[in-house]
């Protein structure tokens, strides 16, 4: 049975759900409107359980969005699935760690990771609007890409996809477009290895899960019509919004932890 009744905190998780395949779909970020919705609607569950019935919603919205990517525009496989098979690997060695590690002790570093993306972004204009002539075959650099994003998902998750974005056009000279349409494959790698760990530990409220997941899929068959309609720049302008919405939340809390 559903912890949840089809009151105004069911339509909230399906409302937070469709925003959030929306959003990811486009620049990554999703779980910065999924998780916190999951955490107000079931304050009882344990974080993990949260965790993993987020990851059980999102993965059918990131295989979506990968798919109508795949349809549409040229994916660079050649670097999405090493990325995603490292990704994969080390995204269940993240979730494996959650228990134990404390995450306060990451929490700075990321927010001024995020804090150094967004203002690169910001005051570097035709950034990722086009195709750069970088080498796209770099292995070595994708196969660390992989791993330690992949690991950050497994054990944190918030602004991976913005993470993986970043990389694949800073590094490897994609534009925001094919930079999205590939993070969804790393997304949807590290999603599945998490769920490795999290289905057999019971952390995964199922009834919840594929209730937000259609709901899911709905706001990413949305945000890859928006992305492929209006192309780079549009996906640029989405990746900052949600880059600064990720500091915000990271400031956030990183400033309640330290004055507990």
């Amino acid at each position: 049975m559903s912890p949840v009744g089809f009151g105004w905190e069911f339509a909230a998780l399906m409302l937070a759900g469709f925003s959030a395949g929306l959003v990811d779909a486009v620049a990554g970020g999703g779980g910065l409107i999924q998780v916190p919705a999951l955490f107000s609607a079931l304050p009882n569950e344990m974080p993990a359980t949260i965790f993993g019935t987020n990851k059980g919603s999102s993965v059918f919205g990131t295989a979506n969005a990968a798919w109508r990517y795949a349809r549409r525009i040229e994916i660079p496989w050649g670097l999405a699935l090493p990325a995603a098979g490292m990704a994969f690997v080390f995204s269940f060695a993240g979730a494996a760690t959650v228990a134990w590690l404390p995450k306060d002790v990451v929490r700075p570093l990321i927010l001024a990771l995020l804090v150094l993306v967004a203002l690169y972004t910001a005051f570097r204009r035709d950034f990722g609007v086009a195709p750069s002539p970088v080498a796209h075959h770099r292995r070595a650099a994708v196969l660390a890409v992989g791993a330690v994003l992949g690991f950050y998902d497994g054990f944190f998750g918030p602004g991976m996809g913005s993470f993986v974005i970043f990389a694949f056009v800073r590094w490897f000279g994609l534009d925001f477009l094919r930079a999205s349409a590939a993070a969804k494959i790393v997304n949807g790698s590290t999603n599945l290895a998490a769920l490795c760990y999290f289905i057999p530990s019971g952390h995964v409220l199922w009834s919840i899960a594929l209730s937000m997941a259609a709901f899911n899929v709905l706001g990413s068959q949305v945000g890859t019509r928006l992305a492929i309609r209006r192309g780079s720049r549009f996906v640029r302008v989405v990746f900052l919004a949600a880059t600064g919405l990720l500091i915000a939340k990271f400031g956030h809390d990183t400033w309640l932890s330290m004055v507990k």
